[in-house]
Formats: C-alpha cells, sequence, structure tokens
C-alpha cells in the first residue's frame, strides 16, 4: 500500500485493498455542459446562489456538510480554465483571494482549500472548502474526503455563515443572496421566564403567626407596614407593565419608547417563516467534481 496510508490525514483504516485499474477509454464521454450534454451551471436562476456578480457567481450545495463551508466560484460565461480572456483570468484571481478571505473570516475557520478539477463539468468552477481551527487530522489532500465523512453542521449556523460571506462580498460589488436565519421568537421557555406563582411568592414578605394574630400590637404594626410597602410595590409593577418592559408569557422582549416601542421582527400571524433557500442539487457525482 502507498505510504500515504499511514498518514494521519489518511480518514481509514484497517485491511485495505487497491481498486482493480480499468482499461482506458478510446474518447472520454462528454462532460456536463459539453456536447448534447445540458449546462447545469448556465441554467441556474441566481437565486440558487448565495452571491452574484456580472461576471462571477458563488454557491453553495444544498444542504451542510462536515466542513464549516464549502462554496464554489463559478465564471458567468460558459468558458474552462483555458478559455479565459485576460479581463476574466486576472479577475478570477482577485475573486479567489477575496472568497478565501470571506471563509477564513468565519468563526473557527483555519484555512482555506481551492480546488480545480474540472472533470465532472465543462462550465469553470473552483471549490472553497474551509478546514476547521485545530483539527489538524484534516490537514492536507484528503480534506474533500473528510467533509462527507463528518457529521453535518448545525443547518442554522450554516446559513449564517453562508450570509456573513455574501455580505462580505457584497461589500465590494454584486448582489447578496443568502440571508441570515431568522430568530425563532415563540420559545419563551428559552429565557427561563419565572411563572405568575412564584413572581408573586417572590413579592410577598414571609407570614409568621403573630403577624396574622397582631400580637402584642406590635406585629399588628409591622404587617401593616409589609401591607402598605406591597401595596407601594404593586403600583410600580403596575407602571413598568404600562411602558412595555416587563418580561412575562406572551410579551415582547426589548420593548423601547417612544416609536420603537414593542417593534418586533416577527411575522404578523405570530409564526416563524423559514429563510427561502432554492434547492441545488448539482453536487458533483460519483466524486468527480
Amino acid at each position: 500500500m502507498p505510504n500515504f496510508t499511514q498518514w494521519p490525514s489518511f480518514p481509514f483504516e484497517g485491511d485495505l485493498r487497491v481498486k482493480q485499474l480499468d482499461d482506458p477509454v478510446p474518447t472520454e464521454p462528454p462532460r456536463r455542459g459539453e456536447g448534447h450534454r445540458a449546462c447545469t451551471a448556465c441554467a441556474a436562476p441566481d437565486e440558487a446562489y448565495i452571491w452574484v456578480g456580472e461576471r462571477w457567481r458563488v454557491r453553495a450545495m444544498d444542504r451542510p456538510s462536515g466542513l464549516p463551508m464549502v462554496l464554489i466560484l463559478e465564471s458567468r460565461s460558459h468558458l474552462d480554465l483555458g478559455d479565459l480572456p485576460n479581463l476574466l483570468a486576472a479577475e478570477l484571481g482577485v475573486m479567489t483571494v477575496r472568497l478565501e478571505r470571506a471563509i477564513r473570516s468565519l468563526d473557527g475557520v483555519s484555512r482555506v482549500h481551492v480546488n480545480r478539477w474540472g472533470d465532472g463539468s465543462a462550465h469553470l468552477h473552483f471549490w472553497f472548502l474551509a478546514r476547521p481551527h485545530g483539527q489538524l487530522q484534516l490537514r492536507g489532500t484528503f480534506l474533500p474526503l473528510w467533509d462527507s465523512i463528518l457529521p453535518s453542521i448545525p443547518e442554522s449556523t450554516w446559513r449564517e455563515n453562508l450570509a456573513l460571506v455574501a455580505a462580505w462580498l457584497a461589500e465590494f460589488g454584486g448582489r447578496q443572496v443568502a440571508e441570515p436565519p431568522r430568530i425563532q421568537w415563540q420559545a419563551p421557555a428559552s429565557f427561563g421566564t419565572p411563572s405568575t406563582a412564584t413572581v408573586t411568592e417572590a413579592g410577598e414578605p414571609p407570614r409568621t403567626e403573630e403577624s396574622e394574630t397582631g400580637e402584642n400590637g406590635e406585629a399588628g404594626a409591622e404587617d401593616s407596614s409589609s401591607t402598605a410597602a406591597s401595596e407601594k410595590a404593586a403600583a410600580a409593577g403596575a407602571g413598568m407593565a404600562d411602558s412595555g418592559d416587563v418580561i412575562g408569557p406572551g410579551t415582547v422582549l426589548g420593548g423601547g419608547t417612544g416609536s420603537n416601542a414593542g417593534d418586533t421582527d416577527a411575522p404578523a400571524d405570530g409564526a416563524p417563516k423559514a429563510a427561502a433557500w432554492p434547492a441545488d442539487n448539482r453536487e458533483p457525482q460519483e466524486g468527480v467534481g
């Protein structure tokens, strides 16, 4: 077996066997976008991408994978690498550096691998794969394999990262298509809202036998004083409730004053709407990029 099977980055262990190499074919089959095969990149609308420009587009996979980020840079024109005119060839270098910086700015990303194979599609496309920080075993040429092996990252994190990269690119031009996920407002339990009974008990002084009977007259005076204090606190609490700043079941957090009081980003019907995201199933087939 080759010595790379002993590398720490090699994702497999145990007994391995090399496949039998097929005989070479006289004529290679056409790639996507060649001959009679349609080009999926040319047919894809801008909404299937996370960022679009006049001559370049950036797309993601249709679902999260094991790495923090996997993106593909494509030219709008149906050209392969060797067919690029000087203008697009120069812009390719700028876009490669810009996209690498955008991905590397994400939390937890140490390196960005940039790959180009081109055996599956005739439309120019470069792969950008983010290596997680501290994961030394993922260094090197086997990172694409680890992406398929590792558990997928949370979808909310994935969508947030896509929006951050798209916003970074849009600072230099083009249009951001990917939007961050909406906040799930319908989750009051996560804020630890106390129950009404708990609030009531916390606001009342402990009652004793002496305070109930008013023995020696002193306990009765203390009870009257405590009752007056409770009524004053209740009146103050009512004033706070009128300002919209009280946290309670069904209320809105962060109520302000003036025209911004009670403004939220929640839909009118109260139901959270998932961020629209066109599915893009143009993943490489059988490991061919």
